[in-house]
């Protein structure tokens, strides 16, 4: 599967399916960005299981600062429905194909589990 566009509205649909979902955000000018978006199209070809997803940061202006995206790019990857990775700056492709391997092998009963204790001592 390509990557595919969102928007704002199209956001929580997304990354709360099942399932795999990562999240490039970017915007035309960034030179680290256009760096970063053949590897994430390839990454994209090879693991058709995961939905690829890009949000441009210049379109989205109101999601990139709910989301408190102050640099670019920045990959989220969200599993479930749960964020389990946030960094901003472009990563290889060998660090990218390690982020989805390690975001496959998470136990999400665990996760979960590590959700809702961090929820609770908010509280």
């Amino acid at each position: 599967m390509a990557t595919k566009n969102i928007t704002t509205e199209e956001f929580n649909s997304t990354v709360n399916s099942e399932g795999i979902t990562l999240i490039d955000f970017w915007a035309d000018w960034c030179g680290p960005c256009k760096r970063f978006a053949p590897v994430y199209e390839e990454a994209s070809e090879t693991n058709p299981e995961i939905t690829f997803a890009k949000v441009d940061t210049e379109a989205e202006q109101d999601l990139a600062a709910q989301l408190q995206i102050t640099s670019i790019p920045t990959l989220m990857a969200f599993r479930d429905g749960i964020m389990v990775f946030n960094q901003a700056g472009a990563i290889p492709a060998k660090g990218l194909n390690e982020l989805i391997e390690a975001v496959k092998g998470l136990d999400m009963d665990e996760v979960r589990r590590q959700v809702e204790e961090n929820a609770s001592a908010t509280s």
